[in-house]
């Protein structure tokens, strides 16, 4: 039993007098070809990143003005007040926010609903007239044209990849609301 605490305690004393880079970590070269395959990987990836924060990007671009004509006709639907979405634009950028009807001729921004932009990195055709999308207490558009009933946006970016480029939202009289994803092209 006497050789083998000899045994130990003489390990230990070797494992002490052992230089501290030998004992425990990682050497410089295995750090250096850590970094390098994530650098590489990383190359590799970034297209796929970038591709895909563009897609997001327009895709919650098109998705908030889903959701902001939707809630104006739920908003004339419930409170029996005639509300719109109108989009203008100005310094080369396209707002858009929520009205309604206080009084006959009279059109508020709705409570509670700030103005909103698309980003200046799409291109946005809106095509309703006067810009203006309109519903009436019925969840009817009432200022319908069938030739002028949707807004579109475009990435510039994901149609040089040759991806869906463009998101269109069409607005129908009965006051249903539909999105759309494809290929823009020039």
């Amino acid at each position: 039993m006497k050789d083998i605490s000899k045994i130990s305690q003489h390990k230990e004393s070797i494992n002490r007098d052992l230089p501290a880079s030998r004992q425990r970590g990682f050497t410089l070269l295995e750090v250096m070809v850590s970094v390098a395959i994530i650098g590489m990987m990383a190359l590799v990836l970034y297209p796929s990143i970038i591709n895909s924060l563009e897609t997001r990007s327009l895709e919650n671009a098109g998705r908030d003005i889903l959701t902001s004509l939707q809630r104006a006709k739920f908003e004339a639907v419930k409170s029996r007040i005639n509300h719109r979405v109108r989009f203008d634009y100005a310094h080369d950028m396209w707002t858009y926010y929520i009205e309604r009807e206080d009084s006959p001729g009279t059109w508020n921004s709705m409570p509670g609903f700030s103005r909103r932009f698309i980003p200046t990195k799409f291109t946005a055709t809106v095509s309703f007239p006067n810009q203006i999308v309109q519903f009436s207490p019925l969840g009817f558009v009432s200022n319908y044209d069938s030739t002028q009933n949707s807004i579109s946006i475009q990435s510039p970016k994901l149609d040089r990849y040759n991806q869906p480029d463009l998101r269109v939202i069409s607005v129908y009289i009965g006051g249903s609301v539909q999105f759309t994803k494809a290929y823009g092209g020039e």
